[in-house]
């Protein structure tokens, strides 16, 4: 067991999944993409990426209420040679080194208590960071429960560019070792203005956090 808490009144329980338990996790994974108001928000892993995690290369772990998975998170140790790394994307050194956060599932019965969170704590607290010096992930622009989660955990935008067959994603990363310090002032930019946000990107700019204007979500660059 890894942690204990509640969901409200709920009682809940959060452990490592192992292989025997790939058929509910392709359950819920199911259930929460056919909730989802467009389905373009979400990457889904096949059944050989999740057996590819369970089989040792990565980590997954999930949170029951009872016997019930309602909610499941992977790290994923990807192949140095695959591709579109996003090692690359990021101008890694040691694609050996880096550590994917791949996907993040809640049962829609249990959203709202922050479990997102929770289980992003727990799993990052398993990383060994004498392995690894960056971990990195990619998100839809617009999908913001996504987006306040990665920069909730202080990941930041280095990409954004088409990924997984023509797919608009951020690129997030957060070095393992120091923290990133940025001194400029900001720049705010919508995340549908793909142009211009590449090209601050280019020139060193980095996205450190989202707010909402109006009807809109900007980013806010920084360098």
């Amino acid at each position: 067991m890894m942690y204990e808490g509640f969901l409200g009144d709920i009682p809940f329980t959060v452990k490592g999944l192992n292989i025997s338990d790939l058929q509910r996790i392709e359950e819920l994974q199911h259930f929460v993409i056919a909730a989802l108001p467009d389905n373009n928000i979400l990457q889904p892993l096949s059944r050989e990426e999740l057996q590819n995690i369970l089989d040792g290369n990565g980590l997954m772990i999930g949170a029951f209420v009872e016997e019930r998975l309602i909610a499941f998170r992977a790290l994923l140790v990807p192949k140095v040679n695959e591709d579109e790394h996003l090692g690359v994307d990021i101008a890694a050194s040691d694609l050996s080194r880096v550590l994917y956060q791949e996907i993040s599932n809640v049962h829609p019965d249990f959203r709202g208590f922050g479990l997102q969170k929770v289980l992003a704590n727990i799993i990052m607290l398993q990383v060994d960071v004498s392995k690894f010096d960056w971990v990195c992930a990619t998100v839809m622009p617009y999908n913001v429960a996504s987006l306040k989660d990665k920069f909730a955990q202080g990941m930041q935008i280095f990409a954004l560019k088409y990924k997984y067959g023509g797919k608009l994603r951020y690129v997030f990363a957060k070095s393992l070792g120091a923290e990133s310090v940025h001194s400029s002032e900001p720049v705010f930019v919508s995340m549908g203005e793909v142009e211009a946000q590449q090209e601050l990107l280019k020139n060193g700019y980095f996205g450190v956090a989202m707010e909402k204007r109006a009807d809109d979500w900007f980013v806010e660059y920084r360098k």
